[in-house]
C-alpha cells in the first residue's frame, strides 16, 4: 500500500510496544508518512550529547505512540535518557506548566545539591541547525536563589542550563524562605536583582544560543495570562495568592472569619510550604486553626483566587481531577499478551514516580496485590492462555490492567477504577478492605479458578482455600520467629496437612489489619519447606534420616532439639527421644507412610521460593516484590506515595523504589537473622519487618490449576 505523505508537520513519542525498526519506548519522531493499517513512517531524532540531529527513518504503531507539539518534542529531546522523557509526560500538570513557562517565573530544579529554588531567565536552543531536518533541542537557563533571599548572580557568568526532567516544580514560590510579612495587604518579599542576559553558552560552545524576541513563536517561551472569574470561597478551597511584588503562593483554606481589630472577611491559609513569617495557625494571641510551623497564612478574602493550576477559566470552575485526563492515551490492549516482565527490563521500566498502579479511593490494598501477582511473576502466567473471547468481561478487563503494567510499567487509576466497579460489590470501590477478601474474589469470581490450596484436617476432611492463615498461641513462639517456623507451627497445632504440593501459597500473619498483630517483628523464609507439611508423603526423620513414621508437636519448641522445626521420628528414634524425661509425656502421633516406600529411601525437598510480601501500616498497604533470580532484586511499590493537590482535586502519585538493601539482610545466615536488630535495618527493611501482613510464595516447577468450567 503506498504511503501517504504528511504535510503539516507532526511529532510524537513512542510510549509502549517492542522496538520495531529502529524505534523504542521514549524515542522522538517526526512523521513522515502514514500508512493505512495504522502505521507511521517516521524520521527518528537523536537527544542528550547528538543534539538533534535525526537518525534513519522507521515504521511505528500509531497506537504506541502519543503525539507531541513542535514545542514538545524540542523540551523531551533534551531529556536523557528516553526513560525520563514518559516519566515526565506521565506527570501531565507538571509538563504541561514547564511547557508553559515564562521568563521570571518561579521553579525547583534538581541538581548535585539537591533541589534548588530558581527563576527562569532564558529558553536556550541547543544544537547546530545544520539541515532543514535537524531539530534544536530546548533548555532552561535558571538563576539559583541563594540563602539570603537574593538572586545569586553577584558577576556576569553564564548560567546553569537545565532539562524539562531537572524541573519538579514550577511556581513554586511558596516553597522559598521569602520572609512574607503581611500588613493589611501589602507584602515584603522577594529581592531581585537584574541579570544581564547573555549571548552564547560557553559550555556547550556553538551548539547552543539564547531564543531571540524574533523567533518562530514555537520558540519562544510564552507569557502567561491568567484570569479568573469570582468563585466564592470556603473551607478546603485550593487558593492562590499574588503579592505585590508578584510572588505566588499557593495553598487550602483552613478558616475564614473577622478578626480582631481587622475589618472585612480574611482567610487562614495552610501553605503548601513552610514560610518565613508565617505561624501554625495563630494570630496574635488567638488560634484560629492549626497546621506545622511557618505555613499559616491570614490576609483578607479579597487577594485570595482559585488556584489557578487546578482551574478553568472557561466555565469559571474547578477543573476535573487530573486522574481524568493525561497525556497518554489509554491504553489499547492488543491480542498479544505482554509476558512478565524480566529482571534485565524491570528497573528501566518499573522505578521512579507515577511508575506501578496508581491509587485511588481506598484501593491501596488492590494495588500492592495485583502489582505483586502480575508484574513479574511466572505464577499466574497461564491464566493470560485462555482466548481472550472466552473471558468475561471483568477479565479482560484485568488483562489489560496486567498488559498495560507490562508494557508501559504504570497503569491510571481510572483503569483500575473501572476493574473495581465489576467485581460486583460497591464497597470495593470505596471502603477499605483487606487482601485476602480480594484475592478470594480474584481468583473465584474474576479468574475462574479452583482454590489454591487443598487443606486436610485429622479428621480426614479436606477443604480448600485461596490463602493460610496463621493460627497459634504467642506462648508457642520466640519474639522475633520466621515464616517458616510459623507456618509449621499453626499446622501443627491445627493438625492440618497440605493435600498437595501448591503452585502459589499466600501466607497470612497472625494479625488482624493495623490494629493487632501478634508478633512486632517477623522474619521473611526466603524459602518455604512444605515437606514435613505435606499429607500423605514421604518424610525423613529428624534424628537418623530414615523413613518418619510418627509426629511429635509437643517436640515443636524443644530447646535441646533445634526448637521451631517439626520434629518426625522413624521408630526406633521416637522410642529413644522420648525416653527422656522431660518428653514422657508427649503424645506423638502415626504418620499414614506410602506402602511403596522402603525405609532408606532418600526424602526429596519440596521447595516454595518467596516472590512478593505486602505490607500494611496506619491502614495503607504497599509490597516488596522480587523481580529476578538475584538475591538483590527488591522493589518496594506504594501507590499512593505522594499526592498533588488536595483529596476532591487532586491525585495520588505511585512509586516504585529498588531496594537491594533488604537482599543483602536476607542473604544473612537464619542464625544471625533470628539475633538482628530490626531498629538498625535500613528503612524498608525494618518496614518489612515490622509491617508484614501477607507473605506471597511460588512454586517454579509447577504452574497454577488451570481455570474451570465455571462461566
Amino acid at each position: 500500500m503506498e504511503p501517504k505523505t504528511v504535510l503539516k508537520e507532526k511529532f510524537f513519542i513512542v510510549i509502549r510496544g517492542k522496538t520495531r525498526k529502529g524505534f523504542c519506548r521514549g524515542c522522538i519522531g517526526r512523521v513522515e508518512a502514514e500508512l493505512q493499517p495504522g502505521e507511521l513512517i517516521g524520521l527518528m531524532y537523536c537527544g542528550g550529547s547528538n543534539a538533534g540531529s535525526p537518525k534513519s527513518g522507521g515504521i511505528v504503531r500509531r497506537e504506541d505512540t502519543y503525539p507531541l507539539t513542535r514545542h514538545q518534542a524540542q523540551l523531551l529531546l533534551f531529556v536523557y535518557p528516553a526513560s525520563k522523557r514518559l516519566e515526565l509526560l506521565c506527570n501531565p500538570q507538571l509538563f504541561s506548566a514547564i511547557c508553559k513557562l515564562s521568563q521570571d517565573d518561579l521553579v525547583v530544579v534538581k541538581n548535585k545539591k539537591g533541589h534548588l529554588p530558581g527563576v527562569v531567565k532564558n529558553l536556550m536552543q541547543i544544537g547546530r541547525k545544520e539541515n532543514k531536518d535537524d531539530l534544536h533541542m530546548l533548555g532552561f537557563e535558571v538563576e539559583f536563589v541563594d540563602s539570603d533571599h537574593n538572586l545569586s548572580s553577584k558577576k556576569p557568568a553564564p548560567l546553569p542550563l537545565f532539562s524539562a526532567a531537572d524541573i519538579v516544580q514550577v511556581v513554586p514560590s511558596y516553597s522559598l524562605p521569602l520572609g512574607l510579612h503581611w500588613k493589611d495587604g501589602q507584602c515584603g518579599g522577594l529581592n531581585r536583582k537584574a541579570v544581564t542576559r547573555i549571548n552564547s553558552m560557553p559550555n556547550i560552545g556553538s551548539r547552543a544560543r539564547q531564543v531571540s524576541d524574533n523567533d518562530t513563536e514555537r520558540s519562544v517561551i510564552h507569557s502567561q495570562s491568567s484570569s479568573t472569574s469570582h468563585v466564592p470561597l470556603e473551607v478546603g478551597s485550593m487558593v492562590e495568592v499574588v503579592s505585590n511584588t508578584g510572588i505566588t503562593v499557593y495553598g487550602v483554606v483552613q478558616w475564614l472569619g473577622a478578626l480582631e481589630g481587622k475589618t472585612g472577611e480574611w482567610a487562614g491559609i495552610e501553605l503548601d510550604y513552610e514560610v518565613n513569617g508565617c505561624s501554625d495557625g495563630m494570630y496574635g494571641s488567638q488560634r484560629y486553626f492549626t497546621c506545622k510551623g511557618n505555613r499559616a497564612l491570614f490576609i483578607p478574602v479579597t487577594k485570595c483566587s482559585p488556584d489557578s493550576r487546578f482551574f478553568c477559566s472557561s466555565t469559571g470552575r474547578e477543573t476535573s481531577k487530573p486522574t481524568d485526563t493525561s497525556p497518554v492515551p489509554p491504553f489499547d490492549d492488543t491480542d498479544e499478551n505482554a509476558p512478565p516482565i524480566p529482571e534485565s527490563k524491570a528497573l528501566s521500566l518499573l522505578v521512579g514516580r507515577m511508575k506501578g498502579i496508581q491509587g485511588h479511593i481506598n484501593s491501596c490494598y488492590l494495588d500492592a496485590t495485583l502489582f505483586s501477582l502480575f508484574g513479574s511473576s511466572m505464577t499466574l502466567e497461564n491464566i493470560c492462555q485462555k482466548p481472550a473471547d472466552m473471558d468475561k468481561p471483568i477479565t479482560c478487563t484485568l488483562r489489560k490492567i496486567v498488559n498495560c503494567l507490562r508494557r508501559q510499567g504504570f497503569v491510571p487509576a481510572a483503569s483500575v477504577m473501572n476493574f473495581r466497579k465489576q467485581l460486583g460489590c460497591d464497597t470495593f470501590r470505596t471502603e477499605e478492605k483487606d487482601p485476602e477478601e480480594f484475592i478470594t474474589v480474584l481468583f473465584q469470581k474474576v479468574l475462574c479458578m479452583e482454590p489454591l490450596l487443598k487443606l486436610r484436617s485429622r479428621q480426614e476432611i479436606c477443604h480448600g482455600a485461596y490463602t493460610f492463615q496463621v493460627f497459634l498461641e504467642k506462648e508457642q513462639m520466640g519474639q522475633m520467629p520466621t515464616v517458616q517456623q510459623l507456618l509449621d507451627t499453626s499446622c501443627l497445632s491445627g493438625d492440618l496437612k497440605f493435600e498437595e504440593m501448591p503452585s502459589c501459597l499466600m501466607v497470612q500473619m497472625p494479625r488482624f489489619g493495623n490494629k493487632y498483630k501478634m508478633f512486632s517483628h517477623i522474619i521473611p523464609s526466603t524459602e518455604l519447606d512444605i515437606t514435613d507439611l505435606l499429607y500423605n508423603s514421604p518424610r525423613e526423620c529428624f534424628v537418623c534420616g530414615h523413613l518418619a513414621e510418627y509426629e511429635c508437636l509437643h517436640c515443636l519448641p524443644d530447646r535441646k532439639l533445634q526448637p521451631g522445626r517439626i520434629k518426625q521420628y522413624c521408630s526406633t528414634c521416637n522410642t529413644q527421644v522420648h525416653t527422656h524425661p522431660s518428653r514422657q509425656g508427649h503424645s506423638p502421633k502415626t504418620l499414614a507412610v506410602p506402602a511403596d516406600v522402603a525405609s532408606n529411601t532418600p526424602v526429596p525437598r519440596h521447595m516454595m521460593q518467596l516472590f512478593a510480601v505486602l505490607c500494611i501500616q496506619t491502614s495503607h498497604y504497599v509490597s516488596f516484590v522480587k523481580y529476578g533470580s538475584d538475591p538483590h532484586s527488591w522493589l518496594f511499590f506504594d501507590s499512593m506515595a505522594d499526592r498533588c493537590g488536595d483529596d476532591q482535586h487532586g491525585y495520588n502519585i505511585p512509586e516504585i523504589r529498588a531496594c537491594p538493601e533488604l537482599g543483602d539482610f536476607l542473604s544473612q545466615p537464619e542464625e544471625e537473622l533470628a539475633w538482628s536488630n530490626p531498629s538498625q535495618a535500613p528503612e524498608l527493611v525494618r518496614r518489612l519487618l515490622c509491617d508484614s501482613y501477607m507473605f506471597l510464595y511460588q512454586n517454579p516447577t509447577t504452574p497454577l490449576s488451570k481455570p474451570n468450567d465455571q462461566e
